[in-house]
């Protein structure tokens, strides 16, 4: 059931990307590996995609809603998994796999068409 409203998930994305980016660093996990790169890279990957999605608060609105979403959802799966995957969850796992099931879940839980509907997003 989608209920959480795309404009919410806009200002989450606005917020959570730059603490993605921002995190290995404010919880002192920052050694220049996976631990530090992954959040980082999908932070960057969020901002790009937040910029271009075609919802209320995208800037260019090219990217429809579904498929942000589904960048989310691999982008979840992939920082929840990326300890494991890339060796370093002995070190570091919990802020990993917490914002990485986060997204996962925004993204099975928020809608695909924005209120003030598509601008171009290819619908």
């Amino acid at each position: 059931m989608r209920f959480l409203p795309t404009r919410v998930h806009g200002v989450l994305d606005w917020i959570l990307a730059p603490l993605l980016i921002a995190l290995p660093w404010l919880l002192g996990f920052a050694d220049g590996g996976a631990e530090t790169w992954v959040p980082v890279l999908l932070g960057v990957t969020g901002l790009i995609v937040t910029f271009f999605t075609d919802h209320e608060l995208g800037v260019v609105r090219r990217i429809p809603m579904i498929g942000h979403l589904w960048v989310d959802g691999l982008g979840g799966l992939l920082l929840a998994a990326s300890p494991w995957l890339f060796g370093f969850s002995e070190q570091v796992c919990v802020p990993h796999v917490v914002l990485g099931v986060a997204e996962f879940g925004a993204a099975l839980v928020t809608k695909t068409i924005p209120a003030d509907g598509p601008h171009g997003g290819g619908h």
